[in-house]
C-alpha cells in the first residue's frame, strides 16, 4: 500500500514536522564521484547518509543493468543502520531537486511504508545546515519485504509495448546522443521521452499540478493509463512515477534494468527526437 503521506513535501512541511521524521541525504553523482564527502560539506541538520549502492541498488552488470534493486535483505539492512524502522516516517532529499531521493521514498512506499521526498531538496531548504559526520544514529528494526511484483516490469514488458513506457533521461540520451555510460545509446522504440528535470521549475520545485499533467498528457498518459517508467539505470524512473502518484493518475510500474539493461542485448534500438516532443533538459542522474 502506498504511504500516507504524500509523495512530495515541501521544505515548510518539513519544517512543522522535523522531529517526527528521519530526514535522509541520498545524493549520487553519475561522473563516479563520491556522495559522502558532498554530505559532510553540508546537509540538513540531522539528515543521516543513506548511499544508492548498496542499500538502494546492487553491484552493476550486462545482465541486470548499472543500478539493479538489491535484494530485499540488502534494503532492510540499510535501513536499519540508518536508523530507519518499520513504523519510521521517512523524508529523503538531494541536491538535485529530488530526482535521485525518489528512489528511497519510492522503495520505501511500494514496501508499504511513510516516505516523501523533499520538494526541492538542499537547495529549497533555508534553514539551518549542518557539516561533518554525523554520530552513528541509533539501529533501528526494519523488517525486510519483498519487492511488489505489480510494482515492476521486466525487459519482455517493455519490449512489448505494453502501456506508455516513459523515458525519463535528457531529450539527447533518449535521441541517441552518445553518453559513454551505456553500451549503445537510443531508446526503447515506442518509449515516450518525459525528462524529469522538466518536471521542476527555475527554484528547482515541482511546477504546479496543471502544468505537469499536460507534460504527462502529452506523452499518452491519462487517469487509469498503464504505464512503464525507466530511465538510464532505474533510479530517476522513480521520479516519474511519484509524480504520477502525485496527480492521481496510477501507480505505474519500474523497468528497473532500464537502459543499461536493454543496451546490453541485441533487441532493437530506436534514435531520434519523440515524436510529440523534443525537451530539452539536463538530468545528472543516469
Amino acid at each position: 500500500m502506498p504511504g500516507v503521506i504524500a509523495p512530495f513535501v515541501g521544505p515548510e512541511w518539513l519544517a512543522a514536522h522535523r522531529d517526527e521524521v528521519v530526514l535522509a541525504d541520498v545524493r549520487f553523482f553519475l561522473d563516479g564521484r563520491p556522495a559522502r564527502p558532498a554530505y559532510e560539506e553540508r546537509h540538513l541538520p540531522g539528515a543521516v547518509h543513506v548511499e544508492l549502492v548498496p542499500w538502494l541498488a546492487a553491484e552493476a552488470s550486462p545482465q541486470a543493468g548499472r543500478h539493479p534493486l538489491p535484494d530485499p535483505e540488502v534494503f532492510a539492512e540499510g535501513m536499519a543502520q540508518a536508523g530507519i524502522g518499520d513504523a519510521t516516517t521517512v523524508v529523503a532529499y538531494d541536491d538535485a531537486g529530488g530526482v535521485i531521493a525518489a528512489r528511497l521514498a519510492w522503495l520505501l512506499r511500494i514496501t508499504g511504508h511513510d516516505a516523501a521526498v523533499l520538494d526541492g531538496g538542499l537547495h529549497a531548504w533555508t534553514g539551518a545546515v549542518e557539516t561533518g559526520p554525523p554520530p552513528a544514529p541509533a539501529r533501528a528494526r526494519f523488517t525486510a519485504r519483498a519487492w511488489p511484483a505489480q510494482r515492476l516490469a521486466s525487459i519482455d514488458d517493455v519490449a512489448g509495448g505494453t502501456g506508455v513506457v516513459l523515458d525519463a533521461r535528457q531529450a539527447e540520451r533518449y535521441a541517441g546522443e552518445p553518453d559513454g555510460v551505456d553500451p549503445r545509446a537510443g531508446h526503447v522504440p515506442g518509449a515516450r521521452s518525459l525528462p524529469v528535470r522538466e518536471h521542476l521549475g527555475p527554484d528547482g520545485r515541482l511546477l504546479g499540478e496543471e502544468a505537469l499533467r499536460a507534460r504527462f498528457a502529452a506523452v499518452g498518459v491519462r487517469p487509469g493509463a498503464e504505464v512503464v517508467s525507466m530511465c538510464g539505470s532505474g533510479v530517476t524512473a522513480c521520479h516519474n512515477l511519484l509524480v504520477l502518484e502525485h496527480l492521481a493518475l496510477g501507480p505505474g510500474r519500474l523497468y528497473a534494468g532500464s537502459w543499461s539493461q536493454y543496451a546490453a542485448t541485441d533487441r532493437p534500438a530506436a534514435t531520434g527526437p519523440d515524436p510529440g516532443s523534443a525537451p530539452d533538459a539536463s538530468d545528472p542522474s543516469g
